[in-house]
């Protein structure tokens, strides 16, 4: 499946998806990295396969709607089948997810919905939570709020900073992020409309609990 990637910092689940395309556990091909950022490390990592980027930078005091333009334009130039947010800090406009419906999906570190937002490991803390985790969605207009694709369990520990709990939720992000890619990608996850489990759609995985 034809897969673009939308990053904006170092791309640690993008080496986990192009990992797993090397392992052969994701059927999965990446045609495209495109950023916010020009100086993102996810960019040198893409250019280091032979992946084409992209750089649809977004600063202060620019026109948020001709960005939104431009990063749809951008994207549809590679032609992607499925379009992947691994760490994009950045809420999406009508252009892209009108040209893409439902074939957007996020990987949030938090168990959606609790804790939409840009500082899930944070929130999780402050919350007083005992477990937090991470999920892929479905992406819609608005904040971590789409259709809830699978989730994975990560538990809050006495002495956890946001560092060290974000760096244990990361570990399951980079196991069900690929996974999920691949189960759409052969058919298991069905996202229009959204159905999650065998092809024949009568085995739930909505909720992924790893070994803790």
């Amino acid at each position: 499946m034809n897969t673009v990637v939308l990053v904006s910092g170092r791309g640690s689940n993008l080496k986990a998806i192009f990992d797993a395309i090397d392992q052969r556990s994701c059927a999965a091909k990446i045609v495209g990295v495109v950023s916010d950022r020009s100086n993102a490390a996810a960019l040198d990592l893409a250019t280091s396969r032979g992946v084409p980027t992209r750089v649809v930078p977004l600063r202060k005091g620019d026109d948020r709607n001709l960005w939104n333009e431009v990063l749809a334009s951008e994207v549809s130039k590679l032609e992607p089948e499925l379009i992947v947010l691994a760490g994009f800090m950045r809420v999406l406009g009508p252009p892209l997810l009108e040209g893409f419906p439902g074939r957007i999906i996020n990987v949030h570190p938090a168990l959606l919905p609790a804790f939409p937002g840009h500082s899930g490991a944070r929130d999780a803390l402050d919350g007083g939570v005992r477990i937090t985790g991470c999920t892929v969605h479905v992406v819609d207009s608005g904040v971590d709020t789409g259709p809830i694709i699978a989730q994975a369990a990560v538990p809050v520990l006495a002495d956890d900073t946001a560092d060290t709990l974000q760096a244990r939720i990361q570990v399951q992000e980079h196991r069900l992020l690929p996974r999920v890619i691949h189960e759409i990608a052969t058919g298991s996850i069905q996202l229009d409309p959204l159905r999650v489990g065998t092809p024949a759609g009568d085995e739930d995985r909505s909720l992924v609990v790893p070994e803790l």
